[in-house]
């Protein structure tokens, strides 16, 4: 297949810089997380539900529940109200510090006290490793497009190494109707769904599953979840 990425994304020096600049500004709140899109919450959260049911029923995949990790995680919004209803286990990953103070200090103060939230990282995604064979989802929501594509490619080949036998990925971003789209005010760019694809294939991942977010309202971009499992035909 036709690589079909082209020139048309090209980062700028400071553009994790200017990504951290950008969210260091936002408020520690649900409203924040969502960028004053406080109503897509409810519908975002029953759709990812959905998805992760479906997946389940998959006689084919063999993922567990017993530990996820949520990546761009902000305040915990996802992992309070979806993966921590799924999984015994959460993990999360954010930059940006002050959200993860929110979260552990208030937000996810329950979860955390029950042993349901457990490790917080401090850390961009274009740095994390996470830990061999630990994880049996990864859940990565609006964040990957704060990432440069061979960022993303080298993050999602980490993950593979991240995933427990039968452990999968699973990506819920923003999909362009063509090209990329990007805005230099937060330092991130939405990729179309064949973009998004080329970088899952070079990365040694197979699409198994994928399904639209449902009742979104009209002008936003439109929003797709899929789910990867590494390839084993390599």
């Amino acid at each position: 297949m036709a690589d079909p990425r082209g020139t048309e994304f090209r980062p700028t020096v400071s553009w994790y810089e200017d990504a951290d600049k950008y969210w260091k500004g936002v408020p520690s709140s649900v409203d924040g997380m969502l960028g004053g899109l406080e109503e897509v919450h409810a519908p975002d959260i029953r759709d990812s539900l959905a998805f992760i049911d479906k997946l389940r029923k998959d006689l084919s995949l063999l993922f567990g529940t017993s530990y996820a990790c949520d990546c761009g995680a902000g305040i915990g919004r996802v992992t309070k109200y979806f993966l921590s209803t799924r999984f015994e286990k959460v993990d999360l990953v954010e930059q940006n510090s002050t959200f993860l103070e929110e979260a552990a200090s208030s937000y996810l103060k329950d979860e955390r006290k029950a042993g349901r939230v457990c490790d917080m990282f401090p850390v961009g995604l274009q740095k994390f490793v996470p830990q061999k064979g630990r994880y049996d989802v990864i859940w990565c929501q609006w964040v990957l497009s704060h990432l440069t594509d061979a960022d993303l490619e080298a993050f999602l080949k980490r993950c593979v190494q991240g995933l427990a036998p039968g452990g999968i990925i699973c990506i819920k971003e923003n999909v362009a109707s063509r090209g990329y789209v990007v805005d230099n005010q937060d330092s991130s760019v939405t990729r179309a769904k064949s973009l998004f694809e080329c970088v899952f294939a070079a990365a040694g991942l197979v699409v198994v599953d994928q399904m639209t977010q449902t009742d979104f309202p009209q002008g936003l971009f439109e929003v797709n979840m899929w789910a990867l499992k590494p390839n084993t035909d390599n």
